[in-house]
C-alpha cells in the first residue's frame, strides 16, 4: 500500500531552520499537488502551505515569507523549508499529497514532530 514518510522534524531554536521531506514509499508516476498541515496540542489542524497542480502556491498568513512548499518529482518528495522559526510553529506537520499511480489517489503522511524552543 502507498504511503507518504515524514522525516526532518525535531527540535530547534527559535530563529532556526528545518527542511520537512514527505517521501513516497514507492515509485509513483507523479505527485501533482500537495500541501502541508499542522497540529499544536488541543487545536485543530490547519493548513500552513499548498502547492497547485499548476505549480502555484499559497501559505497560511503565519508562515508567508518564512515557509516554502515544493515537490521534486525524480524523488518522489514532497518538502517544506523552514526558516525564522518561532515557538508558535511548534506542532505535529503532516503531508498530504495528489499521488499518480495507475489512478490518482489523496495520501497523507504519518505526521513528524517540530518543538521550537524560545
Amino acid at each position: 500500500q502507498l504511503q507518504l514518510v515524514e522525516s526532518g522534524g525535531g527540535l530547534v531554536q527559535a530563529g532556526g531552520s528545518l527542511r520537512l521531506s514527505c517521501a513516497a514509499s514507492r515509485s509513483v508516476r507523479s505527485i501533482n499537488a500537495a500541501a502541508w498541515y499542522r497540529q499544536a496540542p488541543g487545536k485543530q489542524r490547519d493548513l500552513v502551505a499548498g502547492i497547485a497542480t499548476s505549480g502555484s502556491t499559497s501559505y497560511a498568513d503565519s508562515v508567508k515569507g518564512r515557509f516554502t512548499i515544493s515537490i521534486d518529482n525524480a524523488k518522489n518528495t514532497v518538502y517544506l523549508q523552514m526558516n525564522s522559526l518561532k515557538p508558535e510553529d511548534t506542532a505535529v506537520y503532516y503531508c498530504n499529497a495528489m499521488v499518480r499511480v495507475v489512478t490518482t489517489m489523496t495520501v497523507w503522511g504519518q505526521g513528524t514532530q517540530v518543538t521550537v524552543s524560545s
